[in-house]
């Protein structure tokens, strides 16, 4: 609280000092990433800045930077080449924050190559943003503010979402499974889950304002409060709801409820849960928790044992599609999305094969699909056995075309149908339709549809089905 309060001063001071302040921040990477460059927005505001697109005339232009994949450095070495001329014409302050950040060769490039960048920061010390910011300012000087540990976690710090029906609720930072492709535990630290009452009065809060939808992040979602456990901690929380009730929570399952149970808040969506961690009174609480939807995110990353071993991944290909069967059981009206590696170090045609096999079994209803590309710092750099680009990118389009055939084949499943679509607002491709999304986020766009019934859920019946999006008609 103290440092939050310390973070205020320097805020006024920045608010004192000029007006007309503009300012503008690129996003790189997850939503973890998007729900860290809310609250950037939320400081700059506080401390009078205004939102711009036009890089031209910020006063300060924040890169907010992710490292999992290769060519996200390259959009940020591109964008910063865009940027210098700002900089020499209005002096205006550069500022790159984010996971690559915490990478020491990032770090060392971005001081010996771009020397005109002003403030280095990483996830961990996003709370002295506005300490940083007013030290560049006023003794113009660099400012590197990097911790190699564990950051705590910080209530209170201020928060702009352009959204205003979906908003995305951080419920812990960092991970302990340590895959072997993956940088996040070394950027993001280890596992530290927030206090349920602290998650429970931003839902609140944000339903007062009119949220209807809730994503609730983390790296590992699923291990909520199982670190501060295995530590010995006491984590049988009890939250004071608006109510009066007191409700405890010592669980992610116990969590799902307890959010459930919040008036206002239509739907609940999490990401990303970890398959070995997805207990069965996780699986009950989404069954019994009606706001959940029940499109489930269940990271692959790829179908054979063998290579899921080799990624330190803890399940096998058989563990995984009996976790799929046991959901369905219990659930079975549930639906799948996915994340799926091609490329991976030591990946045989038959390893392939076997991701495809379970891609034809499980029939998601999304599959997000990367070529792997190596990162300093992780297992699987070092890995001699590293895929030929050539056959990386066959294999890409081979798992392409079979994820599209199936998406077609269960678009045609909604025609017909009646479906629950919670209105967004206007297509960004056709203004003269509306568009929304069904509990298992398919997109559904509709004639017919007006500003007032943005933010409501409405019954449709869907008239015709596309690679894309589906067609709709008002009820």
């Amino acid at each position: 609280m103290k440092q939050i309060q310390m973070q205020d001063t320097y805020i006024k001071k920045i608010k004192n000092m000029q007006k007309n302040k503009k300012y503008s921040i690129l996003t790189m990477g997850c939503q973890l990433n998007e729900n860290d460059s809310e609250r950037i927005s939320g400081i700059l505001e506080e401390a009078g800045y205004e939102k711009t697109e036009d890089l031209s005339c910020a006063n300060i232009i924040v890169f907010n930077t992710c490292c999992v994949r290769e060519n996200a450095e390259d959009r940020l070495f591109g964008k910063l080449g865009e940027v210098k001329k700002y900089k020499e014409k209005n002096g205006c302050i550069i500022a790159i924050g984010g996971c690559m950040m915490q990478e020491k060769h990032m770090q060392r490039k971005i001081k010996e190559s771009y020397q005109f960048v002003d403030i280095i920061f990483g996830p961990h010390t996003l709370k002295n943003f506005p300490e940083d910011l007013y030290k560049s300012i006023i003794e113009n000087k660099k400012i590197e503010d990097i911790l190699d540990i564990d950051g705590e976690i910080i209530e209170g710090i201020p928060t702009v979402r352009e959204d205003k029906i979906k908003a995305s609720v951080t419920i812990m930072n960092g991970c302990n499974n340590f895959c072997t492709y993956c940088i996040v535990p070394y950027v993001r630290g280890r596992e530290r889950s927030r206090h349920p009452q602290d998650i429970y009065n931003e839902v609140v809060n944000l339903a007062k304002q009119g949220y209807k939808e809730i994503t609730l992040l983390g790296q590992n979602v699923n291990s909520y409060l199982v670190s501060e456990k295995s530590k010995g901690e006491d984590v049988n929380f009890i939250v004071k709801e608006e109510n009066g009730n007191e409700y405890e929570v010592n669980s992610f399952a116990t969590l799902l409820r307890l959010i459930n149970k919040i008036k206002g808040i239509e739907r609940i969506r999490f990401i990303s849960p970890h398959p070995k961690d997805f207990t069965d009174d996780v699986i009950d609480s989404i069954r019994d928790s009606k706001k959940v939807c029940k499109l489930i995110h269940l990271p692959l990353q790829s179908g054979s044992t063998e290579i899921l071993k080799s990624m330190n991944r803890k399940y096998t290909k058989e563990e995984y599609l009996n976790l799929v069967k046991k959901i369905k059981s219990k659930i079975p009206e549930v639906e799948f999305s996915t994340d799926i590696i091609v490329g991976f170090p030591g990946e045989t045609e038959k390893d392939f094969e076997d991701t495809l096999d379970v891609v034809s079994k499980v029939k998601y209803e999304q599959i997000y699909m990367f070529i792997y590309s190596r990162r300093v710092g992780t297992k699987a750099d070092k890995m001699e056995n590293q895929i030929d680009e050539d056959i990386k990118h066959e294999r890409f389009e081979r798992l392409k075309k079979l994820a599209e055939n199936i998406i077609e084949e269960k678009n045609k499943t909604y025609v017909g149908k009646e479906e629950l679509v919670l209105v967004e607002g206007k297509s960004k491709t056709n203004k003269q339709m509306y568009t929304g999304r069904t509990q298992t986020n398919k997109v559904v766009n509709f004639e017919g549809g007006s500003k007032q019934m943005i933010g409501k859920v409405l019954p449709m019946k869907i008239i015709s089905e596309h690679m894309w999006y589906l067609k709709g008609k008002i009820c």
